[in-house]
């Protein structure tokens, strides 16, 4: 099936919007750097595909979130049936030279740590944990999962204080 012009244009407007949305969506799905390009990969393939269908109904926003966070979910849920395999050394990050090391190391390690507690919720809350770490409204994330904002605003309440909870009992 060929996409039309309008649709490969609003892939690039989208792709060119929303690539660091989709690189944190990635870093916070999947630890494996490989597997992540793959994920990456398929959000850009997925969001192509759909944007033929898309109508204007909602705003392109609204849409790409909704595809990317479906990809995210469909990838750890595939990824939940596959066997699990050591660290790749792949994933050491390089340290840069001439930069403040001590703060580098400790915002990696609070991301890490972060991207790490994110995995580990269920799908509907790493979603909404995803979304709000993006800075979307509650009316947004509401259009993008389907939940009243009402629903999303306690469920980031409950998720903030877990947050806090687990990482108070992880630096005893």
């Amino acid at each position: 099936m060929k996409q039309s012009q309008t649709a490969n244009t609003l892939y690039f407007e989208a792709a060119d919007r929303f690539a660091h949305a989709m690189q944190r969506l990635a870093r916070a799905t999947e630890a494996n750097a490989e597997r992540r390009l793959d994920l990456l990969q398929d959000m850009h393939f997925q969001l192509w595909k759909s944007l033929s269908a898309f109508d204007g109904r909602c705003s392109l926003k609204t849409w790409v979130y909704r595809v990317i966070h479906n990809v995210a979910a469909s990838h750890v849920d595939r990824e939940r049936r596959r066997p699990i395999d050591g660290v790749d050394s792949s994933e050491l990050d390089q340290i840069p030279s001439l930069v403040d090391l001590s703060g580098l190391i400790e915002r990696d390690d609070a991301l890490t740590k972060l991207h790490t507690w994110i995995r580990k919720l269920n799908s509907t809350d790493r979603q909404i944990m995803t979304l709000y770490l993006e800075d979307l409204s509650a009316a947004e994330m509401s259009e993008v999962t389907g939940f009243k904002p009402g629903a999303i605003a306690t469920r980031i309440s409950r998720l903030k204080s877990k947050l806090a909870q687990d990482f108070k009992e992880a630096s005893r």
